[in-house]
């Protein structure tokens, strides 16, 4: 069966291509009703500043093996099954489900690695069970604790579900440090007590207990080392690929025993492994997908033919975008 799926063929070019979807006996075929496109990695592989010497994902098998052009990308994909292979129960078929999948009109897939999304959620939402499982694992590495004053830095679709999250903690204060304002108006929609521009940080901020990076630009980590205070933690969850800035390690990050803290969400800290497994990990993400306000950060819907205009909208900045979800 002949379907279409979406390539990045080059810098900043994309292109549909047919794929065979042919389900083995043990697997079935879902049909997508929405993807999410992730503005962070995406963008990476949009601009060709994903690192070459790095598998694209090993814990994802729907992925080609590197970043190297032409190669499907993507994985938030919602969508609904529409056939079973002969070893499958028919009770899969019409069952919404969610699979780490690129952005295709329909895939294979074993019924083990799909999620049934609860009664309810929409396709486009369950789309986005990939980002609150991120920030689910961003706070996680956080370890927030009573009364202390944390800051997040990036109001994207991650950097929201993270403020999120963190809005549920007994804080003394959460604070949005981010540049346009109408992210700025989502912050304080999903919890923040305050938020603030970059320009405004470094003097409204300071000596607070935890920093959370979420920009996606290096130099952000400056502003983020410079808004703790002695023995602070700042949590970088931002992936920068290839871009590069330099970093001042060498004023108060030494001598205030900064720690630096890398979160990425293909991995549980070996410190939680004995309690905490993916499974745990994005079972807890699936409950707090209705406690997170999914439509507010859907900023456009597109339809899959038209991918190409999705990419360069959340490139060029022509008009405010924050999740884009494609439509099948």
């Amino acid at each position: 069966m002949s379907e279409t799926a979406l390539y990045f063929t080059g810098p900043e070019t994309v292109d549909h291509r047919p794929v065979n979807v042919d389900p083995a006996p043990t697997e079935v075929v879902v049909e997508t009703d929405a993807s999410a496109i992730s503005a962070g990695s995406e963008l990476l592989v949009y601009h060709d500043e994903m690192p070459t010497d790095l598998p694209v994902d090993e814990s994802i098998e729907a992925f080609d093996d590197t970043f190297e052009y032409p190669m499907r990308y993507g994985y938030a994909a919602a969508g609904t099954v529409v056939e079973v292979g002969s070893d499958v129960t028919d009770s899969w078929l019409d069952r919404s489900v969610f699979a780490f999948r690129p952005h295709q009109t329909r895939f294979v897939a074993d019924p083990d690695d799909l999620i049934t999304l609860p009664e309810g959620v929409s396709a486009a939402h369950g789309s986005l069970l990939p980002t609150v499982e991120t920030a689910t694992n961003l706070v996680l590495d956080s370890e927030p604790r009573l009364g202390e004053s944390v800051v997040v830095f990036g109001a994207g679709v991650v950097g929201l579900c993270t403020t999120r999250l963190l809005s549920a903690f007994p804080l003394n204060e959460l604070v949005v440090v981010e540049p346009l304002a109408a992210r700025r108006e989502a912050a304080t929609a999903m919890g923040a007590d305050r938020t603030v521009t970059p320009e405004t940080a470094a003097a409204e901020l300071g000596d607070c207990d935890l920093a959370v990076e979420l920009s996606g630009e290096p130099a952000v980590l400056n502003d983020a080392i410079d808004a703790v205070g002695y023995d602070g933690r700042v949590v970088v969850g931002s992936w920068y690929g290839e871009k590069r800035a330099p970093i001042d390690l060498g004023g108060s990050f030494h001598r205030d025993r900064i720690e630096l803290v890398s979160s990425q969400v293909s991995t549980i800290d070996p410190a939680r492994r004995g309690r905490w497994d993916r499974e745990r990990r994005f079972d807890t993400a699936v409950e707090w997908l209705d406690r997170v306000n999914c439509e507010r950060l859907i900023s456009h819907r597109i339809p899959f033919e038209q991918a190409a205009d999705a990419y360069e909208l959340l490139d060029d900045h022509s008009e405010p975008a924050l999740q884009v979800v494609l439509t099948y």
